[in-house]
């Protein structure tokens, strides 16, 4: 599998900040007395190593590839009840020569006494004659001649590995987006802390300026006051923006797989190395809807189900035809008067052919079919559900993308504009022009647009990925899974654009297609 070129840190464009030094240069300087907490010996990620690590380390990508183990698993247990089978099988058995019993032969006797002694073997001979050890072995091969409903089941258990391999890829696409997600939630988080502190130093400056001219007597004592109250409202904000960030590290840290490290001291068990880029995309949302079916894992997977249950139908069809298995092997069976433990030993060829069928059944195989069929049409229908659904997911991703690129543009031209007007808001009030509330305001304004601006750069990048995801176009696979991957999962077979139906069958007109008519009206006052 290869990663594809959209996961790469894009190119850093200028920064649109109109502050001296960048909000997110600051950001990466940022230290404990900052963040709350250490970043000492943090593995630093990348995005594209973050994606990496996700897809060798996440849990649902782990579990999706063991249902592939466990779908081949389940190809070899089917299979084998076609194939043939050899197996030994003995019977061992040893009687104490004294509960044998030869009354047997005491109706030979006359006049009640016992029976002439023949060959010198007295009273009891043939009893003696006999072996106190019996044994019986045999190995015999069994072989299905002939059974409709294990022949489809195999060619089931096939479609099923191929819904697990798919179920691979969909879970490849979202934690990809999920990690594109959250690694830029970090960033986004990470530098919003900065508009805090700079919101909260600003507002302290303010106090303190207002503080020193109340000492002078040219301000009262309201505008200390106030300034006091508008910085203990903006602390709580940066408390709230780091703890936000702490917090998205901890579940980007969980995404990724990585274990809590134990140590002397708390620390944060990853630090992030990015930006937010704004990098326009042209949608064509017509042909991004069609790549969508064509591409999405999902619909490939709901596909592979409905050929699988079409196979579970002819399981139940062959509950009515006949079943045939043929049983071959060798024995070696004891003798019951045998001079000796391996001598005499009588052996041969055994061969059996069974068969069965079931003429008459009150309705089992039938009402079977019926259930079959009736799951099989619950999978077609939702199928084509879960192509609307990929319709709807697209469309949405597409209006939520030109939302937030509306958003960035708008707030974008903003920054500069309240950053000015907090400037001249600051230079009347010290030429005695302005009041301190304008100040106030303009400081108001200013954070607010800085932290619009970062929250619509994360939204953007945010809304691409869901958008790749939805499209189908997260990750490109060079079909290596070290593997796993079936070769019919690269044929027609799974063909999901537009003219196919659930089965993969071209599409057919339904017959409910909108037409158009169009008549020619005179008016009343024409010729004809």
């Amino acid at each position: 599998m290869s990663v594809p070129s959209t996961l790469a840190t894009p190119n850093e464009s200028p920064s649109t900040t109109p502050s001296p030094t960048p909000i997110a240069e600051r950001a990466r300087n940022l230290g404990e007395s900052d963040l709350g907490v250490s970043e000492e010996g943090a593995p630093i990620f990348r995005i594209d190593q973050a994606v990496i690590t996700a897809l060798a380390q996440n849990p649902a990508v782990l579990q999706a590839l063991q249902e592939i183990r466990r779908t081949k698993g389940v190809i070899i247990q089917i299979r084998a009840e076609a194939l043939p089978q050899i197996g030994p099988s003995s019977s061992f058995n040893w009687t104490d020569p004294n509960l044998r019993d030869n009354s047997s032969f005491s109706t030979f006797s006359t006049g009640g006494a016992p029976p002439p002694p023949v060959g010198g073997m007295g009273h009891g001979g043939i009893k003696n004659l006999r072996s106190d050890i019996s044994y019986n072995v045999q190995v015999i091969g069994t072989q299905l001649v002939f059974n409709y409903s294990t022949f489809r089941s195999i060619r089931g258990t096939f479609f099923q590995r191929d819904s697990a391999y798919f179920a691979l890829r969909n879970t490849v696409d979202s934690t990809i987006a999920l990690v594109k997600t959250e690694f830029y939630q970090v960033i986004v988080n990470r530098e919003l802390i900065v508009v805090q502190e700079d919101s909260v130093s600003l507002l302290q400056s303010q106090l303190k300026d207002q503080q020193n001219r109340f000492e002078a007597g040219t301000v009262p004592r309201f505008n200390v006051l106030q300034a006091q109250v508008q910085l203990y409202n903006q602390i709580p904000q940066l408390i709230a923006a780091r703890n936000a960030y702490r917090i998205s590290v901890l579940q980007l840290a969980k995404t990724l797989g990585l274990d809590y490290v134990p140590g002397t001291r708390v620390r944060l068990p990853l630090r992030v190395n990015g930006d937010l880029t704004y990098n326009p995309r042209k949608i064509d949302l017509l042909a991004a809807i069609e790549e969508g079916k064509r591409n999405r894992p999902f619909l490939k997977q709901q596909r592979a189900n409905v050929l699988n249950q079409i196979e579970q139908v002819h399981v139940a069809i062959g509950s009515w035809l006949p079943n045939v298995n043929a049983n071959g092997g060798g024995e070696w069976l004891s003798r019951q008067f045998n001079p000796g433990f391996f001598e005499n030993v009588s052996k041969g060829w055994l061969t059996t052919v069974t068969g069965s069928w079931p003429i008459f059944d009150s309705g089992m195989a039938w009402g079977k079919i019926q259930q079959q069929r009736a799951i099989l049409s619950q999978q077609e229908i939702t199928y084509d559900d879960d192509v609307r659904q990929v319709e709807l997911e697209i469309q949405t991703a597409a209006s939520n993308l030109a939302q937030n690129r509306e958003t960035v543009v708008a707030t974008e031209k903003n920054l500069e504009t309240s950053a000015e007007a907090l400037r001249l808001a600051k230079a009347r009030l010290d030429a005695g022009a302005g009041t301190q509330l304008d100040v106030l305001n303009a400081q108001v304004q200013q954070t607010t647009a800085q932290s619009t601006y970062l929250q619509a750069l994360f939204g953007y990048i945010s809304s691409l990925a869901e958008f790749d995801r939805a499209t189908g176009a997260q990750s490109t696979y060079s079909e290596q899974f070290n593997g796993v991957a079936p070769h019919a999962t690269k044929t027609r077979t799974y063909y999901t654009g537009s003219d196919a139906d659930a089965r993969g069958r071209p599409k057919h007109p339904t017959g409910w297609e909108s037409t158009t008519t169009t008549t020619t009206s005179k008016s009343q006052g024409g010729g004809r």
